[in-house]
């Protein structure tokens, strides 16, 4: 079957996967069972944190102006008349160069406004004393000096971290609304394909497209069907494809999406009146990377070699899925690098390698043809080389894109 092949940019591509992401819906979860999840409401806070004036040291809570004058040659005394530790409120009002004696986190008793460190004082029996002035709310954790109560703390669409969890927990959030996660099904393609666990035969190879989908969406916390790997069969991939669909919310396969002689998929998109967003992008490797939607369902076509597999995951299959909870940030993580070693070959197209990123320099993982694996697995990003270049030296700016990182960015930017 002929098929006509426009190259899009990456950019337009990821464009058009996302703008027809379909909202996966709510549900509610637990705080224990929230981590991963994408918020829907926005996070409020119910009170006022600290919601009462603390101490932040173990110390000696006094009033600032009872300090006036102190110096080396004018220590000024204190008598301690009440002693309390984080968690319990003094019912003492302290008077005229009178002190309560309190723990980490204790509430400031009536009549005081300031602390004195017990390293700033020299204690005698129930008394200390004190060589430097204390201005009022020195050494004091303000009520409400971290959140106000009714203030909005995080954005619907956000990543639930344990950063989040602590905040939730803090506010009381036994329950959360968040997105439904979609399911995805994985379907890898190709009569040379073997399982996993079977011995290696001439002409056939093991899939590790399947498995290396699987953890991809395991890292993003989805759920996942393995669909049986599919024989280069038109009719018995269309029937593996049908019933996928009426189980999965997105079908991703892999292999079958170029032009060879068993590469079947584009009749399939056609048999199931499916809207091909693109079928080549220009890009290395995954140009020949397809996506259409079929009603609500997308159909993900990532090419069989590993690493143009793995790299369309990352570009158009994160933030659709993403995009589908209602994540605000749905993109990988950029940044900036120094190349730490040439890389001399022309780029047509945009090229991504695997790359190993070390906060300052970037260099490629190794190996790095379309069909390479090893360089996936001592990668930890992808270097991006716009297309029309001819080639970098060691030495150069490039851009990085970070990938495992629990949150991505807003926008695409490259």
């Amino acid at each position: 079957m002929e098929i006509t092949r426009n190259p899009v940019t990456v950019a337009e591509a990821v464009f058009r996967v996302t703008e027809r992401a379909c909202r996966t819906g709510t549900e509610r979860v637990t705080l224990a069972e929230s981590y991963g999840r994408i918020l829907v409401e926005p996070l409020t806070a119910t009170h006022d944190v600290p919601h009462f004036t603390r101490s932040p040291y173990d110390g000696y809570a006094i009033a600032a102006a009872d300090s006036a004058g102190a110096s080396g040659d004018n220590r000024i005394r204190f008598t301690v008349v009440d002693h309390i530790g984080a968690g319990e409120v003094s019912h003492v009002t302290i008077g005229a160069f009178e002190a309560v004696r309190l723990m980490t986190g204790a509430a400031l008793p009536a009549g005081a406004d300031a602390v004195v460190m017990f390293e700033q004082a020299t204690a005698a029996g129930h008394t200390f004393t004190i060589r430097k002035a204390f201005v009022p709310q020195e050494n004091l954790s303000l009520q409400g000096e971290d959140m106000r109560s009714g203030e909005m703390i995080i954005p619907a669409g956000s990543f639930i971290h344990p950063g989040t969890i602590a905040l939730l927990a803090t506010f009381g959030y036994g329950h959360i609304q968040v997105a439904k996660r979609p399911v995805v099904g994985i379907l890898a393609t190709g009569t040379e394909l073997l399982d996993v666990a079977a011995p290696l035969a001439p002409g056939k190879i093991r899939n590790s497209n399947g498995p290396m989908i699987a953890a991809q969406l395991a890292r993003m916390g989805i759920p996942y069907k393995m669909y049986d790997t599919a024989a280069d069969q038109l009719e018995e991939c269309l029937l593996t494809v049908r019933k996928a669909m009426t189980e999965t919310d997105c079908l991703i396969t892999t292999g079958g999406v170029s032009v060879g002689d068993y590469d079947f998929l584009p009749e399939i998109y056609k048999r199931l009146g499916a809207d091909v967003l693109f079928n080549k992008v220009a890009m290395r490797p995954g140009s020949v990377t397809t996506v259409a939607v079929a009603g609500e369902n997308y159909l993900f076509g990532l090419s069989g070699n590993p690493s143009a597999c793995f790299t369309g995951f990352e570009l158009f299959v994160r933030p659709a899925l993403l995009k589908m909870m209602g994540a605000g940030k749905i993109y990988l993580p950029r940044t900036k690098a120094v190349l730490a070693e040439d890389f001399p070959k022309a780029n047509p197209f945009t090229r991504f390698i695997r790359a190993v990123y070390d906060l300052t320099t970037v260099r490629p993982a190794g190996f790095n043809k379309s069909n390479a694996v090893s360089s996936i697995a001592r990668g930890n990003s992808l270097i991006v080389l716009p297309g029309g270049t001819r080639g970098y030296a060691a030495g150069d700016p490039v851009d990085v894109l970070l990938l495992g990182v629990e949150e991505g960015t807003e926008e695409w930017g490259l």
